[in-house]
């Protein structure tokens, strides 16, 4: 036993504890996806946030320790989002024929996420800074951040809120779909694609992508346009209206 928790103590205090505890439990929570036939319970996403989580605090590894690993992993979120452009340019003369609408409708999907989640957070009596944590919650977690601490809210919370915000796009959004009797054609991917992008962020749009060509290309697209809308425009309404 005492060699063992030398051993434990050494292997979690090593870079790459973190990296290959991360791939490991994605790669069994995509195993369990998988078998699933894709059911919305088995995301993948959600199951790997609860094991890592759960598992740090059971065996009292500090975070920075995991993420001295795991931020190799972090690293490719960039290229990866930057990959999602390249369905976008496979679509491009329809994304132009369609831009005036699509512009519209991101300007009004995030008006009402952040409006929505004032609201609701004013009216539970929420601190004032929970409430701006709250107002870029559908904006992907690192501009998230950015913006919430722009306006005078809590970094930390508002990537809390965009996870959590993506997570429940991503689980939900199948049975929204259905309910608001949305299609399966073209033209219905298209349209349940930029509504998951535009709620939901990165966790959406690579749900999207999993699910079809046509919603994955337009989540990605939506996903876009919510990081330049809101981190122009939250600023400078936070400004206009707070004087």
């Amino acid at each position: 036993m005492p060699d063992f928790v030398e051993l434990w103590v050494y292997l979690s205090s090593s870079p790459l504890f973190g990296l290959t505890a991360t791939l490991v439990v994605y790669l069994l929570a995509q195993a369990l996806y998988a078998r699933s036939g894709q059911a919305v319970w088995a995301n993948p996403v959600l199951w790997s946030v609860l094991a890592l989580a759960g598992g740090l605090l059971a065996s009292g590894v500090p975070y920075p320790n995991y993420f001295a690993g795991a931020q190799f992993i972090h690293f490719l979120l960039g290229p990866a989002v930057v990959a999602l452009a390249w369905p976008m340019w496979q679509r491009r003369a329809a994304l132009r024929a369609r831009w005036g609408r699509l512009l519209l409708a991101a300007l009004a999907g995030g008006l009402a996420a952040g409006a929505s989640a004032v609201a609701l957070a004013w009216a539970v009596g929420l601190p004032r800074a929970v409430v701006l944590s709250l107002v870029p919650k559908s904006v992907t977690a690192p501009v998230a951040m950015g913006i919430a601490q722009a306006i005078g809210g809590v970094p930390a919370l508002a990537a809390v809120f965009a996870v959590l915000t993506g997570l429940v796009g991503a689980l939900s959004g199948k049975a929204l779909f259905a309910l608001l009797r949305i299609p399966t054609d073209a033209d219905g991917w298209a349209a349940r694609g930029f509504a998951l992008g535009t709620a939901a962020h990165g966790i959406g749009a690579a749900r999207a992508l999993q699910v079809d060509p046509d919603a994955g290309a337009y989540a990605g697209l939506a996903l876009g346009l919510q990081v330049v809308l809101a981190a122009l425009l939250v600023p400078l309404a936070f400004r206009l209206v707070t004087g």
